[in-house]
């Protein structure tokens, strides 16, 4: 099945709802807590971005050295596949990101055209196959995320990185198509917000 069929299918099916969401925010703000209970809750696939890293990327971030793009786009543009490849096949989708910057979240929609690294997927002329995605953006002020870091065990985010996070992030904005929760509401009401919006 060539590219434009499968455009073609998944644009058909994403109509009624986003096929996949995007559960973003800095460290520490409970994405992937929130992106696994939410796709339990809908039955749809979860994703921890944090699991896609390559090895040197993680090393990088172990040391405390903050990712540049080059570290990102890549990676960044492998899980833009695998969301293209299950929303084309039907397959609904959570994924748990940070994607701090509005740059990040076109790339897992668009994938990547425009700079050197290219996604796999994209030929010369081709116009690029694009993921329906709703943003749910947590947010939260520093001293809450940095005192749930503190917290935290076995988790390869040093909290000396979130104010690099911090400093990166671009919430997201119009006409990006989101919601913004504070991470302050309880789990429950969390993901009742979000399942809400889906109605």
């Amino acid at each position: 099945m060539g590219p434009g069929r499968r455009r073609e299918e998944a644009g058909t099916r994403a109509m009624a709802a986003p096929g996949a969401l995007l559960v973003m925010g800095v460290s520490g703000s409970g994405k992937s807590t929130v992106g696994a209970l939410l796709a339990s809750e809908l039955g749809w696939k979860f994703y921890d971005a944090d699991d896609y890293h390559p090895e040197e990327n993680r090393v990088k971030m172990g040391k405390g050295i903050p990712l540049n793009d080059q570290d990102r786009i890549p990676w960044l543009c492998n899980l833009h596949d695998i969301l293209l490849r299950d929303v084309a096949s039907g397959q609904h989708v959570v994924l748990a990101c940070s994607a701090l910057k509005k740059m990040y979240r076109d790339i897992l929609m668009r994938g990547k055209d425009g700079t050197p690294l290219k996604c796999d997927w994209m030929g010369k002329d081709k116009q690029p196959p694009e993921v329906k995605l709703l943003v749910v953006y947590l947010s939260g002020s520093f001293e809450v995320i940095s005192g749930r870091l503190l917290k935290r065990k076995g988790h390869f985010m040093p909290p000396e990185l979130l104010q690099s996070q911090f400093d990166t992030l671009e919430p997201p904005s119009a006409p990006e198509n989101f919601i913004q929760i504070n991470v302050d509401k309880g789990l429950s009401e969390i993901i009742a917000t979000i399942t809400e919006t889906l109605r």
